[in-house]
């Protein structure tokens, strides 16, 4: 078996499967009955048979709305994020 990697803060719904090997980043989102084959991004939301990105969210578990700029801001804890090339971070 290969190792898979959990990030902090990671969710996973009810009967998700992770195939072995692959990387789950930080405050990742997996919906419930998905099926994940490749690495997850940091706060991806992760949708689908197989598992896609359709969004990303905040430590707090809300949407995230990205601007032209890639900036976004928490709807409840007020925390923004930046996304460059495909990554998500925490800037404040």
């Amino acid at each position: 078996y290969l190792h898979t990697k959990v990030g902090r803060g990671v969710t996973i719904g009810a009967n998700a499967t992770i195939v072995c090997g692959i990387s789950l980043g930080e405050y990742a989102f997996i919906g419930a009955g998905a099926v994940v084959t490749v690495d997850v991004p940091p706060f991806a939301l992760m949708l689908g048979v197989p598992a896609r990105v359709a969004g990303y969210m905040s430590r707090f578990g809300q949407r995230l709305q990205f601007d032209a700029q890639g900036a976004a801001t928490c709807p409840e804890s007020g925390e923004k994020y930046q996304m460059q090339a495909g990554i998500v971070q925490i800037v404040s």
